[in-house]
């Protein structure tokens, strides 16, 4: 059965001591009005996590995950952090292959997929993120491009490494700009992506958790996360406002 999971992804947001509040809030609320079995992940700056993991602690429903990696065990690479840091930590979930990773760091899909692999060495469990850009969807070939995402990023895996992969679309064009897919779309393109997992992985798609991120609030998680292939969300500014991100948590 797969599992219903909403992940905050704080990006390079908030302040130490704003990173505590804001962590201890959301924790909070979820923990007094939350009663499904979904998953909650916080995904705060790399240098939070410690903090973030200690205020998890106890909570059976919250995960914490850091928002990149590098695809090395360790070395001069100033300013990077490896996958053996993160679980240091105590965090237990990595984000892959963000849209911004892949925009604004050059990050391609050899690339993405060795780190994929040196994530799950690590035995943390990767957030593997597709989508396209609005001119591939107006195009017509948004399928076919994330298709190939996830064809480039994940087919090297066996079956055993797969099953421990979650996977997040988002639709470029939906991030940040107020634009969210509908949930038809949503649900047409998490079809397509699980029935292309299929055919490299078999009935193991069936279980895989796949997220839809792309403008997730309040008010229209309850209906994407209705649709049977979404399986959660990936969030990005809601989930600075401890509030919005409880009632999205709420939703699954």
């Amino acid at each position: 059965m797969r599992q219903k999971i909403v992940a905050g992804n704080w990006k390079m947001n908030k302040s130490l001591t704003e990173a505590q509040t804001l962590a201890s809030e959301v924790i909070n609320m979820v923990k007094d009005e939350y009663r499904g079995n979904g998953v909650m992940v916080l995904c705060p700056p790399s240098p939070f996590l410690g903090v973030v993991v200690n205020l998890a602690k106890g909570q059976p429903n919250v995960g914490v995950g850091a928002q990149n990696c590098h695809e090395k065990d360790s070395g001069a690479y100033t300013g990077e952090i490896s996958t053996s840091m993160i679980k240091s930590t105590g965090a237990t979930y990595v984000i892959i292959g963000h849209s911004e990773r892949r925009e604004f760091f050059n990050e391609n899909d050899a690339l993405l997929a060795q780190k994929v692999s040196k994530v799950l060495d690590e035995g943390l469990t990767p957030i593997f993120c597709c989508g396209e850009p609005l001119g591939i969807r107006e195009s017509g070939n948004h399928i076919k491009f994330v298709k190939d995402q996830l064809s480039n990023g994940l087919f090297h895996l066996s079956d055993e490494d797969f099953k421990k992969v979650v996977v997040a679309y988002e639709p470029i064009w939906a991030i940040g700009t107020g634009k969210t897919a509908s949930s038809d779309q949503a649900q047409e393109m998490h079809h397509e992506l699980r029935l292309h997992l299929a055919t490299k992985f078999g009935d193991i798609s069936n279980d895989t958790s796949v997220l839809y991120g792309g403008s997730v609030k309040p008010d229209n998680a309850a209906d994407l996360f209705s649709r049977p292939d979404v399986d959660g969300g990936l969030v990005g500014g809601a989930s600075l406002k401890s509030r919005d991100f409880a009632d999205i948590v709420k939703a699954i």
